[in-house]
């Protein structure tokens, strides 16, 4: 009963978390201290019940009950730098660094042996999400902050983003001496809150876009299996299904502001991972490989992602009352650039394809930059006790820049500089993160 009180107050936590600007598109590249300390593997990999949250079959390996409670203090570094915002009498460039920086993901999971054969699991997780904040949009690169400049506040668009997701997946795994399946029906809350501010050049007006935070609750399901080809080496196969959510007069007010036509759904993606797990000694070795299927969920394809596929190592040595471990994580930046140059083609004309391509390019990069590619991992973990244990891991994502072309909707905006499509202007962003997490391992 003590171990259910405390689960429910992380989903509590988890619900009003900060957002996330997590690392392969919006999903963190592993969930649990150890598959983050190993380069986000876990597949085949046997980590007790942190396994819940990645593959439901692996908690079969499991003795007794654990319980392990933890979180990730995520701290990414957004930077936008552009001109398209810029507005009559006020200055080219505007820069900012995003306040969206200080975030907490809760995690929870449990694993108790019901028999020789069978195991209940349970994950609460924080599992995705992004943001930026823009709001305090007074700061600039390479020009002072003299009176009068942003006087209308609409720099940077004003802008702010905050998508949350949590998961609550209870399990259940067979195993037999060699092999195991899992299955976990999962129910998955999600907020959204996208808000800017429009200018207009005919009346010089700056009106807010954007309704306050939408929320939904969706269902899907996690599938896995794994097979000891030796005592030493596991292979395994696991399915996240896809989950669609719909928020509510978010999507739809957003993109309108800017001219494009979107409805609210934003469907989390399938994803199918393969792994490997190889034992020499004290030396385990790990290997990933997954596509999140960003190109065929609802939102994200019409916003240009494309499939993602993800491949992650690891290393991890253990002795009796300690282990340490380094990982590397790898998945191609999913949101490919659309914008054309192309002149025209703006919502007055009713010209839609260099506008539209534009138009989107400029959405991802400020409100989405889900960009980073590459991630560097360590941890290790020491036992405190008989049934208590310390684990700790740290990610790094080193920075990464994007610019996008946005001269055709600097037109369509009304930009005092931009009069035509060919004035050049940009919008460029910076990004890199890092995150620590902590977790307490107790078995019994």
């Amino acid at each position: 009963m003590k171990l259910t009180k405390i689960a429910l107050a992380v989903a509590a936590t988890a619900m009003v978390s900060t957002p996330v600007l997590a690392t392969n598109g919006d999903n963190l590249i592993g969930l649990g201290a150890q598959s983050r300390a190993l380069g986000g593997t876990g597949t085949a990999a046997y980590f007790g019940s942190e396994n819940a949250l990645i593959n439901p079959s692996l908690i079969g390996k499991g003795q007794g009950t654990e319980f392990v409670i933890g979180g990730t203090l995520f701290k990414p570094d957004v930077k936008a730098d552009t001109n398209v915002s810029d507005m009559t009498g006020q200055r080219t460039y505007f820069s900012q660094t995003s306040d969206a920086d200080t975030n907490i993901i809760p995690e929870v999971s449990l694993s108790t042996r019901l028999s020789d054969h069978w195991t209940f699991g349970l994950g609460i997780f924080g599992s995705a999400g992004m943001g930026t904040d823009y709001r305090d949009n007074a700061g600039y690169d390479d020009v002072d902050a003299s009176a009068g400049v942003n006087g209308n506040g609409s720099a940077l668009f004003n802008g702010y983003s905050n998508l949350q997701l949590m998961k609550f997946a209870p399990s259940l795994a067979y195993n037999n001496d060699r092999w195991g399946v899992g299955f976990a029906p999962v129910i998955q809350y999600g907020a959204l809150d996208i808000n800017y501010k429009s200018y207009s050049a005919a009346t010089t007006d700056v009106s807010n876009v954007g309704n306050g935070m939408s929320s939904d609750i969706g269902f899907g399901f996690n599938l896995g299996g794994h097979f000891d080809i030796t005592p030493d080496f596991t292979v395994a196969l696991a399915y996240q299904s896809a989950i669609d959510m719909e928020y509510k007069d978010q999507i739809s007010v957003a993109a309108g502001g800017f001219g494009l036509n979107f409805d609210d759904n934003l469907e989390q993606p399938a994803e199918i991972k393969v792994g490997a797990a190889y034992t020499i000694g004290n030396l385990m070795l790990t290997a990933d490989a997954k596509q999140i299927r960003w190109g065929q969920a609802n939102g994200y394809k019409d916003f240009n992602w494309d499939d993602q596929n993800v491949f992650g190592i690891g290393a991890k040595y253990t002795r009796s009352n300690y282990w340490v471990g380094v990982g590397y994580n790898y998945g191609e930046d999913p949101i490919d650039k659309a914008g054309t140059g192309s002149t025209g083609d703006t919502p007055a004309t009713g010209g839609m394809a260099g506008y539209q391509a534009q138009a989107v390019d400029l959405f991802n990069n400020h409100f989405f930059p889900a960009m980073v590619e590459q991630h560097f991992t360590f941890g290790g973990g020491y036992q405190l006790t008989k049934n208590l244990a310390l684990d700790g891991a740290i990610v790094y994502a080193p920075e990464r820049s994007k610019t996008v072309d946005t001269g055709v909707v600097s037109s369509a905006l009304g930009s005092s500089f931009a009069s035509t499509a060919d004035a050049g202007t940009e919008h460029e962003v910076t990004h890199s993160q890092i995150g620590y997490t902590v977790s307490l391992r107790m078995n019994f």
